[in-house]
């Protein structure tokens, strides 16, 4: 039998998700088996896995110690300060980083490169912020998404309670405005609005334009014309809703697809792209996130508009096209 203690950064999520957490090789099996059992209890009494722990909480856990330790994960966190020149924003609650392009926000498990929730668990482990071993029922994490060729501004929550705000504000999408640099191509006459539902195909991960009674899903972008090339636009781009692939698919919609999009793009585009320039990858960056009306753990951010320059490569591209 083992005890633990709940911190106040570990409290607010189900008592399921905090024993999973704390031996993530467990079987499932063997969670719903222990609850069914009766074998864990708070404080105590025995509660149900959809139980919400707060903090002080005492979680018992009935079940051979040696048993136990070898459902603890064995994969250390090497404490590094790789991440921390693309470090954007950071305070005790929240973390922005920039994520460079042709890397995952999350691990997956398939990719043997190194991912940005990774680094930055690396970080605040270098730091002193983060000891796995010791808070091992929360992990810092990111709030949101990006693809895996879109660089730019990635949110991360140091703790649950801001991860939990987080997650609420963004799918909320007033509170948080994020804008997008893109390269598309044709030349955009005008600012315009896209307001068409779109559905994900789950075999494929390719989303299309449909109606809202073929099950799309509401869908609207802003773009504003920033400088016109000769065959090329370069679009700041406010999304509205945050679908997946929501802005490399509806410019493809409207005729104008991102360069170097490999999914919903123009094939000769890409190539010219390639030879050209070397480039492989979407021209697609975050480059600006504002804080509005948000308080509790973010109020640091309030009125806040946090932004980065254009990445070298894509700065690069467009003097050549000029």
């Amino acid at each position: 039998m083992q005890k633990y203690v709940v911190k106040r950064e570990e409290s607010g999520q189900t008592l399921e998700k905090y024993i999973k957490k704390l031996f993530p090789l467990m079987p499932l099996s063997l969670l719903y088996k222990t609850f069914r059992k009766k074998d864990i209890k708070v404080n105590g009494h025995w509660e149900k896995e959809k139980f919400v722990i707060n903090p002080d909480d005492e979680v018992s856990i009935y079940i051979d110690n040696d048993l136990l330790d070898s459902f603890k994960s064995d994969s250390a966190i090497i404490p590094s300060d790789e991440i921390k020149e693309r470090v954007v924003y950071e305070d005790e609650n929240v973390l922005i980083v920039n994520k460079p392009r042709g890397m995952l926000v999350q691990d997956d498990g398939k990719d043997l490169k190194q991912s940005l929730d990774k680094l930055v668990l690396q970080y605040l482990v270098f730091k002193g912020e983060y000891d796995p071993n010791v808070e091992n029922a929360f992990t810092p994490g990111p709030a949101h998404r990006l693809d895996r060729n879109t660089s730019g501004l990635v949110v991360f929550g140091k703790n649950i309670e801001t991860l939990q705000y987080l997650f609420e504000i963004f799918k909320d999408h007033t509170k948080i405005n994020k804008h997008y640099y893109t390269l598309v191509v044709g030349e955009v006459l005008e600012d315009g609005v896209i307001e068409a539902p779109l559905k994900k195909n789950p075999e494929t991960g390719n989303v299309t334009v449909t109606s809202l009674k073929n099950g799309g899903k509401r869908a609207k972008t802003l773009y504003h014309v920033l400088q016109r090339f000769d065959g090329y636009t370069l679009l700041d781009i406010s999304l509205i809703t945050g679908r997946t692939h929501q802005i490399r698919a509806h410019l493809s919609y409207i005729g104008h697809p991102v360069v170097g999009d490999s999914r919903y793009g123009d094939f000769d585009t890409n190539k010219y792209f390639e030879k050209t320039f070397g480039f492989k990858n979407q021209f697609l960056e975050a480059y600006e996130l504002s804080f509005n009306d948000v308080g509790g753990p973010l109020k640091k951010l309030n009125g806040e508009i946090i932004t980065i320059d254009l990445e070298k490569e894509y700065f690069n591209i467009l003097n050549s096209l000029e």
